[in-house]
């Protein structure tokens, strides 16, 4: 019940009414109410005695009694800090955002860009020319993968508290003004933001954004969810590396065109790899790409304390569970790749296994993109997606698909790197996992996080050893790891971070509805569903969960706790938006951010929003330019942001 006296209520009550589209970063009425009910002391104590721990409260679901809460970022949730001196902070939470795709936003040199903006390798705008007489450049609605990190001796100008930064990339754009379907067409764009932190609140504001060049790595391909690592540096992605046996894909020859200005330009294989950013004192920054770590659907990579170690995500049907191993720490320019053989333990929901490990090989970025460079696809391998009716191919799947497969004589280094699914799947590793998004890891515990975003196709066709029940609404796994492991040869691996099983905890499976509630949902709203960007908070002990659901009508943000296994919904995007560019961040300057941004907002899909959609339509349009719009931004509370001590 909120304690607001009636008077500023009304007002509040009263300004909302002037505003029935939610401005973007608005909270709800709730929100806003309860905010305004939070004192000064209570929100903003600070305490010298040590953290203890932290318990959140969580929201309902927003519903079309509420429709505005449904068509914007909603926050209604809070938290706790509990300290040893038996005092608590309560904080009120919020979402902030720091622009919206498509706005004009300052460049530090004292003129603007259009943030999310697109550019061909010579770093001209693209242009947007499918509505004649509304030529303008292209940007993206679909921001994803954050990094929010600080520097020594950070310098630019205009900050009037202390510097912070954050890279923010794009994965891709829905459609043009005509209405085509444009995804995967166009190169990613990635940016360094560079922010004003207000050392009395702890908030953030936008002082500079600056593009990043790529052309040095000939363009970023769909890069998705990220992470930073323990050197500081962004680690991006590229999803759903373009097939270089498919001489038709319409899709890599738009990207190509729109890139290179001509179609037949862009190498399929200097795509699908892992990008790394690094952002320097003065808010600029570069890029370099990763050969060595597998040509695969790179989705969300975690480094592990050792500074070695690499589980990555594989956001592909046929995927794998993949390790990168690093031959020198905070170094990921050569090492050792891996990939996981599932010894099913149980087929029951989602599934359990043991883990062992195959070695694919040994290799320097520079030595793989040297065969990028050189090789053509058939020099590597022979595929045949029908059956020669020859014993020296070996049938394998393939994004759903069977291929027969022979490697040409001494290719195998090339096969295992540049082909890396098609090798993997030959040397007899487990090809059978659908979506597996996001990865983090619990370093206290030694448990590492896996979200499967949807458990369908390739995991419960029995065309694989992964043969589980679903559920479709997918789940997210818990990876016990531990050292002293040796490889399907018998050889040592040389990590103490190897993942040897894998199931999903009971709070972390989604449950699919036999019949649509409501609102259209077709998973339950209370549990989580398709997860995609997953982190850890070692100070929270909390593992933060976004949506990817094609089965909710409002995308979530989740907090699991892993001590008390509690589960509370945070925030719900808009309709329509994936929830994305999660991060985690315990400490800078002394405060706590949580990344959070969503994209597409409005993407309607027939069947589950079709309830809602003639109501929210317009009020999405409204709120994010006609749903080419999308937040980048982070969760905090408000009025002053989390201080843990």
């Amino acid at each position: 019940m909120s304690h607001l006296p009636e008077s500023s209520r009304r007002q509040a009550l009263k300004f909302l009414a002037t505003v029935p589209m939610l401005p973007l970063g608005a909270l709800s009425v709730g929100s806003l109410l309860s905010g305004c009910a939070s004192s000064a002391g209570s929100a903003g104590a600070s305490s010298t005695s040590p953290f203890v721990s932290a318990t959140f409260q969580g929201m309902a679901a927003p519903s079309l009694a509420n429709p505005a809460a449904m068509a914007t970022t909603t926050v209604a949730s809070s938290l706790r800090v509990a300290r040893q001196d038996g005092s608590v902070s309560d904080y009120q939470l919020g979402h902030q955002t720091f622009f919206v795709t498509g706005d004009m936003v300052p460049d530090g040199k004292g003129g603007q860009v259009v943030a999310g903006g697109y550019y061909d390798i010579l770093n001209r705008p693209i242009i947007d020319r499918s509505y004649p007489g509304k030529e303008r450049q292209m940007f993206s609605d679909c921001p994803d993968g954050s990094s929010l990190l600080q520097l020594p001796q950070a310098k630019v100008d205009g900050i009037k508290g202390k510097p912070v930064f954050a890279v923010v990339q794009f994965e891709y754009t829905t459609r043009n003004q005509a209405g085509d379907d444009t995804y995967g067409t166009l190169p990613s764009p990635i940016a360094v933001l560079t922010l004003d932190q207000n050392q009395a609140t702890g908030h953030l504001s936008l002082v500079k954004y600056h593009n990043i060049d790529t052309s040095e790595v000939n363009g970023l391909w769909i890069t998705c969810g990220a992470s930073l690592s323990p050197w500081n540096t962004h680690l991006s992605s590229e999803e759903y590396e373009p097939d270089a046996f498919d001489a038709n894909d319409m899709r890599f020859k738009s990207f190509s065109h729109k890139l290179f200005g001509d179609s037949l330009i862009a190498n399929p294989y200097h795509y699908g790899h892992l990008p790394e950013v690094t952002v320097n004192p003065d808010g600029t920054g570069s890029v370099v790409k990763h050969f060595c770590m597998g040509r695969i659907s790179h989705e969300l990579v975690q480094v592990m304390p050792d500074k070695r170690t690499v589980l990555m995500g594989d956001d592909a049907t046929n995927g794998g569970l993949f390790m990168f191993v690093a031959d020198k720490a905070a170094n990921l320019s050569a090492g050792t790749l891996y990939v996981a053989k599932w010894t099913q333990t149980s087929g029951v929901g989602p599934g359990s296994a043991n883990l062992s490990w195959i070695k694919l090989g040994h290799a320097s970025s520079k030595e793989i993109e040297a065969l990028a460079n050189t090789l053509k696809p058939q020099e590597i391998m022979d595929v045949k997606t029908a059956d020669p009716k020859d014993t020296s191919y070996k049938r394998i799947r393939f994004s759903g698909k069977d291929n027969w497969v022979k490697i040409m004589p001494g290719k195998e280094k090339a096969a295992a790197f540049l082909e890396t699914h098609r090798y993997a799947a030959f040397v007899g590793a487990s090809l059978g996992f659908t979506k597996m998004e996001g990865t983090t890891v619990n370093a206290k515990d030694k448990v590492a996080y896996s979200a499967m975003s949807y458990i369908q196709a390739s995991m419960v066709d029995g065309t694989t050893d992964i043969h589980v029940q679903g559920p479709k609404s997918g789940a997210v796994y818990a990876i016990n790891l531990t050292g002293a492991q040796k490889d399907q040869s018998g050889a040592g691996i040389d990590s103490e971070w190897v993942p040897v099983s894998m199931a999903a905890p009971a709070a972390l499976v989604g449950e699919d509805l036999s019949t649509p509630d409501a609102l259209g949902n077709i998973s339950h709203a209370d549990k989580v569903a398709n997860p995609d960007n997953i982190k850890f908070s070692e100070k929270l002990r909390t593992l933060f969960i976004g949506e990817d659901s094609g089965r909710h009508v409002n995308n979530f943000l989740w907090a699991y706790n892993v001590d008390t296994k509690k589960l509370d919904r945070l925030l719900s995007c808009p309709a329509g938006a994936e929830s994305t560019g999660l991060h985690a961040v315990d400490d800078i300057n002394g405060w706590t951010y949580i990344m959070s941004n969503f994209q597409h907002p409005g993407d309607w899909e027939k069947g589950l929003h079709d309830k809602v959609q003639p109501t929210l339509d317009p009020l999405v349009r409204a709120n994010f330019k006609d749903r080419f719009g999308a937040a980048v931004g982070y969760l905090t509370a408000v009025p002053k942001g989390i201080q843990l001590g």
